[in-house]
């Protein structure tokens, strides 16, 4: 696994310590607002067995059947260090060919590489949380981006600076989903499997990478990763993988039950994980 720029080590790499201050306040506003919930709610559960690489996993469940009560807004999360929205260094979001929905391949003027793996097909629906996930927000849009098999960033990583690929926009349909055809992340140093996504209130915000609604990371089960990084390109992923856990990650250690994807399919046919959104 490639350092991600030489030797230097960045945010995702320094672990709890460094992101203490921003975990600490994030903690104590989900405590505040769980003390008031508890009496009408009471205490979410996961589910005590992970899912199979080819059955469910736990999700943020679906719009038909949240009610007011149980539908809470997608955890806000760091963006990280390689976001390419702007707000450390370059800007992605504002090139032509942003809006896609295969984020496999760079465009524009790049380097022209295609990221290699696992087929992945990640469904995100998003969702009204004060309407109890009950209505799609239509026009809405998500710019999703992830690490490649190698557990490089595009745009950011040593040998990865000329590619933009595993980055795209798409904008919410009529039922509040956006669909990306991707490749399955590796796991490099110190963070658990995951990916990033911005939500905007529309295309328009989205490109012009302006006024993000939400911002926020999706998890991967641990069976499916498991087997995901038995296959070939993913060695140093399983090494990697072997010191974690959802638990002790410094994002997701404190509650990943409503940002862990479902998912379906096999290492031959392609995945694909699905995740409701509320915003």
């Amino acid at each position: 696994m490639h350092r991600h720029d030489g030797d230097e080590v960045h945010e995702h790499d320094r672990g709890l310590s460094h992101d203490f201050p921003v975990l600490a306040r994030r903690r104590m506003i989900r405590l505040v607002a769980g003390a008031s919930l508890i009496p009408l709610v009471g205490c979410s559960t996961e589910e005590e067995t992970p899912a199979s690489p080819s059955s469910s996993a736990s999700s943020g469940g679906s719009p038909s059947s949240s009610s007011a009560a149980e539908c809470a807004t997608v955890p806000d999360e760091t963006a990280g260090p390689f976001p390419g929205d702007g707000s450390n260094g370059v800007n992605v979001l504002k090139e032509s060919g942003v809006v896609r929905s295969d984020i496999t391949r760079s465009f524009g003027d790049s380097a022209g590489g295609t990221a290699e793996g696992v087929p992945l097909t990640v469904t995100l629906t998003v969702v009204d949380a004060a309407s109890g996930c009950g209505t799609p927000k239509k026009g809405a849009a998500v710019y999703l981006w992830h690490c490649d098999r190698d557990g490089n960033y595009s745009l950011y990583s040593e040998g990865v600076t000329e590619e933009n690929y595993l980055r795209g926009v798409q904008e919410a349909d009529d039922k509040g989903r956006v669909t990306f055809t991707s490749v399955f992340p590796g796991c490099y140093a110190g963070r658990w499997p995951h990916i990033h996504f911005e939500v905007y209130g529309s295309l328009a915000d989205a490109t012009a990478a302006r006024s993000i609604t939400n911002t926020s990371q999706l998890a991967f089960p641990k069976e499916v990763c498991d087997t995901v990084y038995a296959s070939d390109g993913y060695g140093e992923s399983v090494r990697n993988l072997s010191s974690l856990s959802l638990e002790t990650d410094g994002i997701f250690g404190d509650g990943h039950d409503r940002q862990l994807a479902t998912m379906t399919g096999g290492v031959a046919e392609g995945y694909t994980a699905t995740l409701t959104v509320p915003v």
